[in-house]
């Protein structure tokens, strides 16, 4: 039929149509990372699928005008999981409030054991008895670690130094001093189950809060030693495992507009900082629910 367009031609026009939505998105959304990969390694798979799709060709590591302007709002450890929020776009302005948001943890960490990362990724360095802690014990330690608190940072963080992150410099041999103690805040941490050597908890916390440190500072109150075996991140601001993490099944243009379509609009209910803060200071409670 005369007019019609065939072959090479619409296929040139579709690819355009699917780049112009993908240069057009805009926002924050949230997607899921597993245990393995860095939190860059995930943004940047996600960027090549994202790019593959749309026809376009994968910048080069020495292009400082990416086409697509993609990054994530808070690190999760190579060995945690869970929600990574991301911005696309303009979006990625926004990522600076995701960094200080509150972030919800699950986290199973195990007494008697202590690892130069404070995980399970790392190698064994401390071993002591723990079989004298009680649940009462570690539920009146909790309360300690609970508020408005001072934290050391583990020496294997992307934490810099000198330019360097501390564990690329403590990886290749070189001498790194701890960072100092630097205020933290924990809204709520309560123990979900204890069945010695392991115990779990529910953290929630503010930006610059590691949980390998707290379980690693747990133990040392309790006059044993700790260490992080799982870790999950299961909310970041207003952005939940459950409800909004796309797995990597879903990675892809038509799904992010949708996710950002129905995330966006929870960005101006989230609760803010100053409103935790002072609800925190009116209340410093710890729960302990057996499962």
């Amino acid at each position: 039929m005369a007019g019609t367009v065939r072959g090479p031609l619409l296929d040139t026009i579709r690819n355009k149509t699917v780049a112009a939505k993908l240069l057009s998105l805009s926002g924050l959304f949230a997607v899921y990372k597993p245990k393995g990969p860095t939190s860059a390694d995930l943004v940047n798979h996600l960027k090549a699928k994202l790019l593959e799709e749309a026809g376009l060709p994968k910048p080069s590591r020495n292009t400082r005008n990416h086409i697509l302007k993609i990054g994530h709002g808070g690190t999760l450890d190579s060995a945690a999981t869970g929600v990574l929020v991301v911005g696309i776009g303009e979006g990625t302005k926004m990522l600076s409030d995701m960094l200080a948001g509150s972030k919800k943890y699950l986290a199973i960490g195990q007494l008697g054991k202590a690892t130069n990362t404070f995980d399970s990724s790392g190698k064994v360095t401390e071993e002591k008895p723990y079989h004298q802690i009680t649940k009462e014990e570690l539920e009146n330690v909790l309360r300690k670690f609970t508020g408005s608190i001072m934290q050391v940072p583990p020496l294997y963080s992307a934490l810099k130094k000198d330019g360097q992150r501390m564990s690329a410099l403590v990886t290749k041999g070189e001498a790194v001093e701890p960072k100092p103690a630097r205020p933290v805040i924990v809204y709520s941490l309560s123990l979900r189950n204890f069945k010695p050597p392991l115990f779990t908890l529910d953290v929630e916390c503010g930006g610059g809060f590691y949980v390998r440190s707290l379980v690693n500072d747990i133990g040392r109150e309790l006059s044993s030693c700790a260490s992080v075996q799982e870790l999950t991140r299961t909310k970041q601001g207003p952005f939940t495992l459950e409800e909004h993490a796309l797995y990597e099944d879903k990675w892809t243009i038509d799904e992010i507009a949708r996710s950002l379509e129905h995330c966006m609009p929870l960005l101006s209910v989230e609760p803010s900082r100053k409103k935790l803060k002072t609800e925190l200071s009116e209340e410093h409670t710890v729960s302990c629910e057996d499962k």
